[in-house]
């Protein structure tokens, strides 16, 4: 009766590892198929060795078909599919020329419509809520006490 607890625990400690280990094997599957969606032919990938190149053919069905990788302009080597380590992106946060032009001329319009009063800067709208704070102060200073 003493080793009861002892074999509950044990219980218990075996369950926590399956569901456990399940988990993790569905998280990983989930990145491989993310991984291979996103591989397709002009993504930059980082590979296992620590190459950094562009993807010129990939077939994400057969993993045993060897993937080609453009390092360097019209350097092409054959890997194995599986040695793609990520998606490189690295356009993410970069602003384009057209982008940037076009920020410039919302901020010119913007810039002349708050000094032709026709539109309220940010600046503008917190001195008119302080003054407003301000007036209601000196209202209810200036009222009587009932």
């Amino acid at each position: 009766m003493d080793s009861f607890p002892l074999l509950i625990l044990l219980a218990g400690l075996l369950v926590f590892m399956f569901v456990s280990s399940r988990r993790r094997m569905k998280k990983q599957k989930a990145e491989q198929e993310k991984k291979a969606r996103e591989t397709v032919p002009g993504a930059e990938v980082l590979l296992q060795g620590g190459l950094y190149g562009t993807i010129v053919e990939y077939d994400g069905e057969d993993l045993d078909k060897p993937a080609l990788v453009e390092i360097a302009p019209g350097i092409v080597i054959k890997v194995h599919s599986q040695a793609v380590l990520r998606i490189v992106d690295p356009l993410e946060g970069v602003v384009t020329e057209d982008e940037f032009i076009e920020a410039e001329e919302s901020e010119a319009e913007y810039i002349a419509g708050v000094a032709d009063g026709a539109t309220t800067s940010i600046s503008d709208d917190k001195r008119a809520a302080r003054q407003n704070a301000v007036d209601v102060e000196r209202d209810d200073k200036d009222r009587p006490a009932v």
